[in-house]
């Protein structure tokens, strides 16, 4: 069953707080997305180390009832 895109973002919210987030459906489908997220959080952080921390605020979810999620993340201004 395909993943919404509100869960998503309330999952990344949860495990950041301040995030500014935007997701995108690029297939139309429930199961492709794009997150761009930005937080203070990742400041510090290189790219790989922001993208296993989104990652691991989804909590298992990648691969199983989210298929696919292109991410861009940074620090929030």
């Amino acid at each position: 069953m395909p993943m919404a895109a509100a869960d998503i973002q309330a999952m990344i919210l949860e495990a950041f707080p301040d995030a500014e987030i935007e997701i995108i459906d690029l297939a139309g489908d429930g199961d492709h997305y794009k997150a761009i997220v930005k937080s203070q959080a990742f400041a510090g952080l290189n790219r790989v180390k922001q993208h296993q921390a989104v990652y691991a605020a989804l909590k298992g979810k990648m691969g199983g009832e989210l298929h696919a999620l292109a991410l861009e993340t940074g620090v929030k201004a």
